[in-house]
């Protein structure tokens, strides 16, 4: 048995099984802002600061001192920010840059939206981040930048992919979409490299109403380059230096992530209180669960297990109205749009697993201690009605 749930309790929680439980509930999360929200909306409307603005310069400053960086500059979206970032270094076509196969696709589109190549360096079984021991077999005398992604809300083992860096004189950009307020040996991503980049696409920890992105860094040149770029090249309205891009933030988002960022700190640590209790309830079945390293601070964005019955297990929730995702099914070195780059399936094996196998929970500030519960009662059925006929590790 995997029973960690007294008898009377599992009959209440089956009992509301008709209750559907979100992947995601964002709905839940605006509620109690609603008010602050249309305050800070209609300050926006009142100044008519669609592009930029006050608001946004306001999120800037207090992103910047939550990141612990100098500078922060708002963007439309953290795609567009991974894209200057990668402007701002000068890397361009000829060059390649080093990062993960396992992470969604825009941190390798950065990459190629300069000209250069993605060259991917397979993952840390535990983490599901880049593996710092297998990254320096892949530079080349092409190799530019190292972009390491601090996937689920967990950070990479910076300091070893700091002194590569170093040795071979490349630069590091952190892609941190995840994992806004994640900490490193005590201190926030993001400024490790030189820039950092965030998201806020608004299912992650600090989202949007709609899209947006930053990027932080403690350089004020590149920050003056990254503010120039984002509005179309200029420094002053209607002359433009280089040629750039309308990546600009708009007010109304500005106004949204300065309301919720106030709320970042408490989402967190309510994200962690659930990963903990399901590290408690999950604990005695099959699963491997997400774990944290020494290292790190992990914001769990995501709450990611793993095991080979994957498929089985979702459709066991599926019937049981309990929402999911595959974050990711496909490792981008097997997508059709990265064909040309000549990778084929085995070359990162680690990846690919974690791939087949992954299977993302419901996690979020509002999720409930009863439907923490009801998840695990689920996952704990799903085991238990498979003992004696095949076993739970084995594929089919």
């Amino acid at each position: 048995m995997f029973g960690v749930f007294p008898l009377a309790l599992k009959t209440a929680l089956h009992k509301r099984m008709d209750d559907a439980i979100p992947y995601l509930d964002l709905a839940a999360q605006m509620r109690p802002l609603r008010r602050d929200i249309d305050a800070a909306i209609a300050r926006v409307l009142d100044q008519c600061a669609f592009c930029l603005g006050p608001e946004v310069a306001q999120f800037e400053k207090e992103f910047a001192r939550l990141c612990g960086a100098k500078h922060a500059v708002a963007f439309n979206s953290g795609t567009s920010a991974l894209h200057v970032a990668m402007i701002l270094l000068n890397i361009g076509a000829g060059d390649d840059v080093i990062t993960t196969p396992l992470t969604f696709a825009a941190t390798s589109w950065a990459i190629s939206y300069v000209g250069a190549r993605p060259v991917y360096v397979d993952i840390e079984d535990a983490t599901f981040n880049l593996d710092p021991s297998r990254v320096e077999k892949a530079i080349s005398l092409r190799t530019k930048a190292i972009l390491p992604v601090h996937l689920y809300g967990h950070p990479c083992d910076l300091d070893p992919l700091l002194q590569i860096c170093r040795k071979h004189n490349l630069k590091l950009v952190e892609d941190a979409a995840q994992a806004h307020g994640a900490a490193y040996r005590g201190c926030t991503v993001g400024t490790f490299g030189a820039t950092g980049v965030f998201s806020f696409y608004p299912a992650k920890n600090l989202g949007a109403c709609g899209e947006g992105g930053a990027l932080v860094t403690n350089d004020a040149a590149l920050a003056a380059r990254a503010r120039s770029l984002r509005d179309h090249g200029t420094t002053v309205r209607y002359f433009h230096d280089e040629i750039g891009f309308n990546y600009r933030m708009e007010g109304l988002q500005g106004a949204v992530l300065g309301v919720k960022l106030k709320h970042l700190g408490e989402w967190n640590a309510a994200r962690r209180r659930i990963a903990h209790r399901y590290h408690e309830l999950l604990g005695s079945t099959p699963l491997k669960l997400p774990c944290e390293a020494g290292y790190a601070q992990s914001v769990y964005h995501l709450y990611v297990v793993r095991h080979p019955r994957r498929d089985d297990l979702k459709r066991h929730l599926e019937a049981n109205r309990i929402g999911y995702s595959l974050h990711y099914p496909l490792p981008l070195h097997l997508q059709k749009c990265y064909a040309s780059l000549g990778y084929k399936s085995g070359d990162f094996p680690v990846a690919e697993q974690a791939a087949r196998e992954c299977l993302c929970l419901p996690i979020y500030p509002e999720l409930t201690d009863a439907q923490v519960e009801r998840v695990a009662s689920v996952i704990q059925d799903f085991f238990e009605t498979r003992r004696g006929t095949t076993e739970v590790g084995e594929t089919e």
